[in-house]
């Protein structure tokens, strides 16, 4: 079905409306499936440049594009894998981590329960010219009961993130397969696991959850924590401290929970001129909130208040740096006249009883570009006064 009329229709109508292109294409067997092609491209081109390089790249589903791991978080995962090793990916989809882990892996057995997209995943690997991929249609928990040997040297999974009607799951518990579940039978057949999770989850329970955790990974970007990534030893289930690891394409901080418990905070109240550092969201996931003092020499705001600040601009923090320009009360005087001399200002607060929204009416202002000002509204130590400061974008 999918031949070479297939492949350049699909070049020929790349840039085509594709609603138009359902309503007038002359309809072949396999239509749908190119004009799903179309869409799923356009859809996923920042995504994953790499493999759509590849013009005969399959995509099975529509669906396959919006689920798919992006190359970027891929090559992270292939990077906690030591070249040579076996692999086995256990829920593979569109198979994006797969291909990543082929490329420095001798190689990997990517197991994917429906038939339809396990073929797409057989042609995706030729395409790619990666000969080291085995597909096997199946559901993984009957495959892993079904091998007794340790035949791979690491195995990766990446439970379901949502349950029934597409609800959110913050529990490993609760994700499918049930990994805790599975952990003994997988320690049959692997000597390492690799477990792609929901940012949602608590990283103390992960550690709980899956007993012989080396290292958990808050994963993502400056703007948001996309996903937690476990590293399991399958041969030892007696790990006492596990690696906690704050990582984006630009950083990696890394610290225990026991340096975190011994860390002391210092505070300070901003001041004109100062710098102001919000931590990432995946330092916030990851919460070294005492440790970023000792580590950077930041002062935090207040106990209850994870904003730390500088009078020198401190290289490397875990967040968003801006210069601190004017520090005002939180007053009804304030309110009444803030709008006259910021006009355009992004508006957020923490540890502020009122919502950024809230707030935002009250000032009248309108929102700045990305790079422009910012008001943050917190609260300090030691009285737990509120303040208004604004801010300059620095980095």
């Amino acid at each position: 079905m999918v031949d070479t009329e297939f492949w350049q229709w699909v070049s020929d109508n790349r840039h085509a409306d594709t609603m138009r292109l359902r309503l007038s294409a002359k309809k072949a067997a396999w239509t749908d499936l190119a004009i799903t092609q179309i869409e799923c491209r356009k859809r996923a081109d920042a995504k994953i440049p790499k493999e759509l390089a590849f013009e005969r790249f399959l995509f099975p589903t529509a669906l396959s594009a919006e689920q798919c791991t992006s190359d970027t978080l891929a090559a992270f995962h292939a990077g906690l894998v030591s070249p040579g090793a076996s692999v086995t990916d256990l829920t593979a989809g569109l198979g994006i981590d797969s291909f990543h882990l082929a490329s420095t892996c001798r190689e990997v057995t990517a197991v994917e329960i429906q038939p339809e997209v396990a073929r797409a995943l057989e042609h995706n690997a030729s395409v790619l010219g990666l000969g080291n991929v085995t597909v096997v249609c199946a559901d993984c928990c009957n495959y892993v009961a079904a091998l007794h040997d340790k035949a791979f040297d690491v195995a990766f999974i990446d439970p379901a993130r949502r349950g029934k009607d597409n609800c959110r799951l913050f529990s490993l518990h609760d994700c499918q397969p049930d990994v805790t579940w599975l952990l003994p039978k997988l320690a049959r057949i692997a000597r390492k696991l690799i477990v792609k999770m929901s940012p949602m989850l608590d990283i103390s329970s992960v550690v709980s959850d899956l007993p012989g955790t080396t290292d958990v990974y808050a994963v993502g970007s400056h703007r948001e924590c996309k996903e937690l990534v476990a590293v399991v030893d399958l041969d030892n289930d007696a790990v006492t401290e596990a690696l906690i690891h704050i990582w984006t394409p630009n950083a990696h901080l890394v610290f225990t929970r026991a340096e975190e418990a011994g860390a002391r905070s210092e505070y300070g109240i901003p001041q004109q001129g100062w710098y102001l550092y919000e931590p990432w969201p995946v330092t916030q996931k990851a919460a070294p909130y005492k440790l970023l003092c000792s580590r950077f020499g930041v002062l935090k705001l207040s106990a209850n208040t994870h904003l730390y600040t500088s009078p020198d601009k401190i290289d490397g923090f875990p967040g968003t740096c801006r210069r601190v320009i004017n520090i005002l009360p939180f007053s009804s005087s304030v309110l009444k006249t803030f709008a006259r001399t910021y006009p355009h200002i992004d508006v957020a607060v923490r540890n502020f009883p009122m919502e950024a929204d809230i707030l935002r009416r009250k000032l009248k202002v309108k929102p700045a570009d990305e790079c422009g000002l910012r008001l943050m509204a917190t609260t300090v130590a030691p009285d737990n006064e509120r303040i208004m400061m604004v801010l300059e974008y620095m980095c």
